[in-house]
């Protein structure tokens, strides 16, 4: 059901048009440090000797170890603080940056994507439900989506300069790099450890929390309580239909969509002369991202084309989002993918929102970091199946021909999509 009030930015409180704005600026930096790796980290992989089938095992690590701590660690947000958890993300972001640095050994980097995977699960979770409940605070009965469109915005556009300079850095320091017995693609990996410590000390002054206890019974306290929180959601998760299918929708999706996110610059890499390649894929990934918070900023409008119904808002999304991957699929130059590609991640932007208002309308506040965790798990699921079938099938065939048969997923999730659409109606 819409929400009571509609979302209109400018007539909010200044104290909740300060929390959106504290939050953009947080996810902007956050998502900023992630895009400077992100241009480069396959091109950067196949620099240290990773063939396809490696670099799909080494996102299935990090995938795995998000699985592995999803709960665990969203149900501890839940009960000793989102801030604390956060910053502990934050800590482990840093030390993967700095394994990944040190070695081109395939354990090591195993290692460094294993830091990752730890750096998301403590992450999921956390700021996002800080988010969602102080505004619902702040701004009583009014329509969250928008709020989380700016958000989501603010997110993918960080992404988006992220990986403007982190595609432009090797090809500007890279002989430096090397002078200094460095890869050219480790220049944009220092980078993203520089700004990931500024994030740390801007959420420790900008984020705002009211204190919780922090002392060591606390946090065994909380611990122990992890099981429970963990078995509530789970249960919730479980009765609920609408929050499992729309997990299942979330998973599917993820299997698709991952294959493409994580393999594409090595498709086009072929399409493109050598001497620019690196700034081109590091423009065409921050053209990804910008076209994701187009996207994001779309989401509002659209959902009102259909009544803020998000559910049907998204059905329609993953519908458009099937084609549009075929379509990627078959194009054998530049110009046409790149015209396809900014399409996909256009709509691949609107669909973030509508579901994550679903998700919101369905849990309450002491359950929100573990159900948001375990979207984020159940993602990360789909996500590493996803690349071991994709990069196989990509290996023994062809990647573009991986893409065709991983629609499949997305076709299955619109399917689910109508049928929560139908429920809502």
């Amino acid at each position: 059901m819409p929400a009571d009030i509609e979302f209109s930015f400018h007539q909010l409180t200044d104290v909740a048009q300060r929390h959106i704005r504290v939050f953009q600026i947080h996810q902007f930096l956050d998502r900023f440090a992630m895009g400077l790796a992100v241009a480069v980290v396959a091109l950067a992989l196949v620099d240290r000797g990773m063939d396809l089938f490696q670099i799909s095992l080494l996102f299935a690590v990090y995938s795995a170890t998000t699985i592995a701590m999803e709960l665990p660690f969203g149900g501890l947000a839940d009960n000793i603080g989102r801030k604390p958890v956060f910053l502990s993300a934050v800590v482990a972001s840093l030390i993967s940056f700095v394994l990944f640095l040190s070695s081109s050994d395939f354990n090591i980097l195993a290692l460094s994507f294993a830091f990752t995977g730890f750096g998301r699960a403590l992450r999921s979770g956390t700021l996002d439900a800080w988010f969602v409940e102080r505004f619902r605070t702040v701004a009583p009965d009014v329509d969250i989506q928008p709020a989380l469109a700016k958000a989501q915005w603010a997110n993918a556009m960080g992404l988006a300069f992220g990986a403007i300079c982190g595609g432009l850095l090797p090809d500007v320091f890279g002989t430096v790099a090397i002078r200094f017995g460095f890869s050219i693609y480790d220049t944009s990996y220092l980078a993203s450890l520089i700004v990931m410590s500024v994030v740390f000390f801007y959420t420790l002054g900008a984020i705002t929390e009211t204190p919780r206890p922090l002392n060591p019974e606390a946090l065994r306290q909380g611990f122990l309580r992890v099981p429970t929180v963990i078995r509530e959601a789970g249960l919730l998760a479980w009765t609920d239909r609408t929050l499992s299918r729309l997990l299942m929708v979330l998973a599917l999706l993820l299997m698709a969509t991952n294959p493409v996110e994580v393999l594409w610059p090595t498709h086009v890499k072929a399409m493109l002369s050598e001497g620019y390649a690196n700034t081109a894929i590091g423009a065409l990934t921050a053209t990804y991202f910008f076209s994701m918070a187009f996207g994001a900023a779309l989401s509002p409008r659209v959902n009102r084309m259909f009544r803020r119904r998000h559910a049907v808002t998204l059905s329609v999304a993953l519908a458009c989002l099937a084609a549009l991957q075929i379509a990627m699929a078959l194009q054998g130059s530049i110009l046409g993918f790149v015209g396809v590609f900014i399409l996909y991640s256009v709509i691949f932007g609107v669909i973030e929102t509508p579901a994550s208002s679903i998700l919101h309308s369905c849990v309450e506040n002491h359950q929100r970091s573990t159900l948001l965790s375990l979207r984020s798990l159940v993602q990360q699921f789909g996500a590493a199946l996803g690349l071991m079938l994709v990069g196989g099938l990509a290996e023994g065939y062809s990647l573009p021909i991986a893409w065709v048969g991983a629609t499949a997923f997305i076709v299955i999730a619109a399917l689910l999509a109508c049928g929560l659409a139908r429920r809502a109606k």
